[in-house]
């Protein structure tokens, strides 16, 4: 154990880590309907929440290789989920952003993650979804904490 970290904050970062783990696996296990990969929903994900970015800022984001990285988004340009523009701060960078046919299809995953979770609270009491709603932006705040 890292002496710095009292043993509460230890018990909750190891709660969390298992927990957060098993629920992303378990999202995963049932595919949502569409063509995009997981890589090219986080891609996507990335410029709808951060803006225009150029392809080697993705790639370091995702922890992926920029050849990686470029191949994903030449197959999101050809079906028409992003676009490519000039950075009007340097001309000889291209920033990629998500185009209104790619933000619809991200919606429309998030969309159906959201029924996924939804079904699975449905039999939650209210006091439960108040705790989990409480937590959530806790949830958020650690995300960019880390």
């Amino acid at each position: 154990m890292n002496m710095s970290v009292d043993r509460q904050t230890e018990a909750v970062a190891r709660a969390l880590l298992l927990c957060v783990g098993l629920l992303r696996r378990r999202l995963r296990q049932t595919p949502v309907d569409g063509e995009l990969t997981f890589p090219e929903t986080a891609a996507l994900g990335r410029l709808d929440r951060g803006g225009p970015a150029a392809a080697a800022d993705l790639a370091r984001q995702e922890q992926i290789s920029p050849q990686s990285m470029g191949a994903t988004l030449s197959e999101l340009e050809t079906r028409g989920f992003v676009k490519r523009q000039a950075d009007p701060g340097d001309g000889r960078r291209i920033l990629l952003s998500i185009s209104a046919v790619g933000r619809k299809e991200l919606n429309r995953r998030r969309n159906a993650r959201v029924d996924q979770l939804a079904a699975g609270l449905a039999d939650f009491t209210e006091a439960e979804l108040d705790q989990l709603a409480a937590a959530a932006p806790l949830i958020e705040r650690l995300a960019y904490h880390l």
